[in-house]
């Protein structure tokens, strides 16, 4: 039928016509709102050729829609409002709610239920912080640690980790590629040394990648069977995340210097003539262990004043020269590697007062020069000293599924 304009309507007036003027019905804001919303799952509808579905697997609108087609059948004013536009049947008899379907909830509701924001309010086209199911997963496998029963075989590996971070034998890099996650493999994720203990066996997720299921320990004593890309993701997340690199020794000691080293100094090691009572019942066990760029026999000349020498004459039991290294990130690594037999005693200087002595060691010499040629060939971040043994021990293969503590 004709519209007729104001020109129209006048005309007919003057001929004494009457027209009916037919007012469009308004909507209330939420009125518009329940149509604009049945509008959108309409359209859903016609790209996928089905109605919204619930589901973990299904993407974060539909999942949206479908909460909101159930709301939109169970109450009968909306569906009074809206049956003149179903011209999809999507408010057919028989598709009522699916059990458990709450008709309080709101698209604000369900969006913080699945941990996502609208940039503005009821807004779900302008997402952010949108989370899939694998993802919340991976944040829940990272946040769900429990207690790491045998944390006591691995914790002589995170000292020995941080003593070669200190001694600059390791050192820390921007986390890069999955490939880089591997059983040994040590990483900073969270503010927290993590180390990778165990990978599984390489499986291919629903997405068609490659996954492994890792056995992952904390330096807070917590562990967690997260996947690797679960790993993989926080660290590139974090952006304070980082891997640790393998200790790197070099051309460190020599019994003559190659062409272009250059000496730094020397390791030394002492024995102690000191009557003190544990030190002269442990006289062979008891050794300083310290780096010079003196000679040595100038560091130890009046030996017997000082208190860092055990206030007594001391014996030159070995040494080792040192190149292309600095003096001090060595003898930081080697106290730290000999930590656990740290000699504690408490003596008097000349003047009276107490001094505690830092650098004795209740270690045989053999322990020493075994370190020593474990930092020369790089293999000194496999081991850790065992004090009931009086030696270097290898840690055990963790990257194999035995579990036994070590010998």
């Amino acid at each position: 039928m004709a519209r007729f304009t104001d020109e129209d309507d006048a005309l007919l007036g003057e001929l004494g016509v009457e027209v009916e003027t037919k007012k469009h019905a308004r909507h209330t804001p939420r009125e518009e709102r329940i149509i604009a919303g049945f509008e959108e799952i309409q359209r859903f509808v016609d790209q996928h050729g089905r109605a919204p579905e619930h589901g973990e697997e299904r993407d974060i609108f539909e999942r949206l829609y479908a909460v909101r087609l159930d709301r939109l059948r169970a109450q009968d004013d909306c569906r009074a409002l809206i049956e003149p536009l179903d011209h999809q049947g999507l408010l057919a008899e028989g598709k009522r709610p699916r059990p458990g379907f709450s008709e309080a909830i709101d698209d604000d509701a369900l969006l913080e239920q699945l941990g996502v924001t609208a940039t503005t309010p009821s807004d779900i086209s302008q997402l952010r912080h949108v989370r899939s199911a694998v993802e919340r997963q991976e944040a829940e496998e990272i946040a769900n640690r429990q207690k790491c029963e045998d944390f006591d075989r691995f914790k002589p590996l995170f000292q020995q980790v941080q003593a070669e971070l200190d001694s600059g034998f390791r050192r820390t890099r921007p986390f890069e590629l999955k490939a880089e996650i591997e059983a040994g493999g040590w990483f900073i994720v969270g503010g927290q040394k993590a180390y990778v203990a165990t990978v599984g066996d390489i499986f291919t997720n629903p997405q068609g990648r490659t996954d492994a299921r890792l056995r992952v320990i904390f330096d807070n004593g917590t562990e967690s069977n997260m996947l690797m890309r679960s790993l993989q993701r926080a660290l590139n997340k974090d952006e304070a995340g980082r891997r640790i690199t393998a200790p790197v020794a070099g051309p460190l000691f020599a019994g003559e210097a190659a062409e272009g080293d250059q000496a730094s100094g020397t390791i030394y090691v002492l024995r102690s003539k000191s009557d003190h009572p544990t030190v002269a019942a442990n006289r062979n066990l008891v050794h300083k262990i310290g780096v010079t760029n003196l000679s040595v026999e100038r560091r130890v000349a009046g030996a017997r004043l000082q208190p860092t020498f055990l206030m007594a004459d001391v014996e030159v039991i070995a040494t080792y020269k040192l190149f292309n290294l600095g003096r001090s990130r060595l003898e930081n690594l080697i106290h730290r590697i000999f930590a656990p037999a740290r000699l504690e005693i408490e003596i008097l200087d000349r003047f009276g007062r107490p001094f505690v002595p830092e650098e004795w060691f209740f270690v045989p010499l053999k322990a020493i020069n075994d370190a020593v040629e474990k930092i020369m060939n790089g293999t000194i971040g496999q081991y850790v000293y065992d004090p009931k043994q009086a030696s270097l021990v290898q840690v055990p293969n963790l990257s194999s599924s035995d579990r036994s503590p070590p010998p």
